[in-house]
């Protein structure tokens, strides 16, 4: 938790262009098998930043923009939850250490906003992403529980992601640490991976590192040589000589900021020549994306060159053909980076997903595309001093994918399915880090990290020596 002055700072900000009330409910325990048996408790982002409170208790922040009010609900624990846990502070501390001075009994929230709603005051909220803050907010406002996430309160989302966009110097010191463990998560797989070993063992080392420097991962790890698929959970496989291990992962702060990482390393500890032409266009693509984000311009036009020089590699390899430019363009490049080159990271991997992806990373002057591929860009706005975005561009050889592109005859301009097809089994290459927009340009967050061809060798063949005496 940061200083209280932190909380007030950003309540204050958030009241300057709202009018009624705004109800924020925290997270609740969520059983895994059985009530007393819960997954890891996560506190609710937004909450967080404005209330900065993490304990897993029944509470709700209210903030009264016509009368410069902050109210906490909350239910203290009981004897028996204290046998249990031990000593717990009371909902009256936990509103002192947020700054503030008027803190009630969890019952008294319906009567609170019954009176509002009887005012004919505008109750803002924004859209409950689990079911049982879904369910409450029915309740409270006498709603039929299908019209809650529609009806949330638009004016507030604009007015969340424009502060929490851009993240304040105490933001961007926290990140700094919890990409420090990021990134030793890395180093931990690259010195640990080896042919024979499954990744499942190399996902628990990798997620070992995330528990002993934070709260555990920021989202669920990524780590397998069939690097094609994007978001693999599957950890079962027995890494082989001659395959490529893509690792996407990121840890999580005690305050609850994110990083995100990813590197694809060679099993052999040696990339092969068709492993290293396909991951230095990446390499490339990341270097340059780096290297052009600055403020006042569009991520979309990052994203755009970062698909660009993909095609541009792919043609000199003669995976593609025509006009790399024209390519992009039309999303020919999406049979093998079907996603987009980035987003926004933060107190969440998806900074602020949960308001929706378009106004979160769009707005009235960039709209996302429809196009397979840049429709999957989660960032296209102007970058602005103090945002915090991934740069992840990416080389994938999708049997499936390309199967359907080719039997539909999509983009033979660009495409030559021929050689495409000998890249089948080949995998996927990705690389990633977290920048900061600064005032002049951006820097990369955390340690430096080993991605060039040479470096990732070099850290493999150090740890197999070691492994050898």
């Amino acid at each position: 938790m940061f200083n209280k002055e932190i909380y007030l700072k950003r309540r204050k900000q958030l009241s300057k262009n709202l009018k009624g009330i705004a109800l924020f409910p925290c997270n609740n325990e969520a059983p895994m098998s059985y009530p007393a048996n819960c997954y890891r408790f996560r506190q609710d982002s937004t909450f967080n930043y404005f209330f900065g409170l993490l304990e897993p208790m029944r509470m709700a922040g209210v903030i009264d923009f016509d009368n410069n009010q902050t109210i906490l609900f909350g239910e203290d624990y009981t004897i028996d939850d204290i046998v249990w846990m031990g000593p717990q502070p009371t909902i009256k501390e936990l509103a002192e250490r947020s700054g503030i001075t008027d803190s009630r009994s969890y019952d008294q929230l319906q009567s609170y906003i019954n009176k509002a709603m009887k005012e004919g005051r505008t109750i803002h909220y924004l859209p409950p992403y689990r079911h049982d803050n879904q369910i409450l907010i029915s309740k409270l406002l006498n709603m039929p529980i299908d019209d809650v996430c529609p009806k949330a309160s638009q004016a507030l989302i604009h007015e969340v992601v424009e502060l929490r966009a851009v993240k304040g110097p105490e933001e961007v010191e926290e990140m700094e640490k919890i990409c420090n463990v990021g990134a030793d998560m890395q180093l931990t797989a690259m010195r640990n991976c080896r042919a024979g070993i499954i990744e499942q063992q190399l996902t628990g080392m990798v997620e070992g590192v995330a528990i002993s420097g934070g709260e555990g991962t920021s989202f669920a790890t990524i780590l397998s040589q069939n690097g094609q698929t994007l978001h693999n959970p599957y950890h079962r496989n027995r890494l082989a000589n001659g395959r490529l291990l893509l690792v996407d992962l990121g840890a999580e702060s005690h305050s609850g900021y994110s990083s995100d990482y990813t590197r694809t390393i060679p099993v052999s500890g040696r990339f092969t020549e068709r492993q290293k032409a396909i991951y230095n266009i990446v390499l490339r693509a990341n270097l340059e994306s780096i290297g052009m984000a600055r403020p006042g311009i569009p991520y979309w036009d990052v994203h755009m060159n970062a698909c660009t020089i993909i095609a541009e590699g792919l043609t000199q390899l003669g995976l593609m053909k025509g006009d790399p430019k024209e390519a992009a363009k039309a999303g020919a490049h999406a049979l093998f980076m079907p996603h987009g080159l980035g987003h926004m990271l933060g107190l969440d991997t998806h900074d602020m997903e949960n308001l929706g992806e378009n106004n979160v990373g769009y707005d009235n002057e960039i709209k996302r595309s429809t196009i397979f591929g840049h429709a999957s860009l989660r960032c296209g706005r102007r970058l602005k001093p103090g945002f915090i975005v991934t740069v992840e561009p990416g080389i994938y050889f999708i049997p499936e994918l390309i199967d359907q592109w080719e039997r539909e005859g999509k983009f033979t301009e660009f495409i030559n399915y021929r050689e495409v097809r000998k890249y089948i089994g080949f995998g996927g290459v990705r690389i990633e880090d977290d920048i900061l927009i600064t005032e002049d340009g951006c820097r990369v967050l955390g340690k430096p990290l080993p991605k060039t061809v040479a470096a990732v060798e070099a850290v493999m063949r150090a740890a197999a020596a070691k492994r050898k005496k």
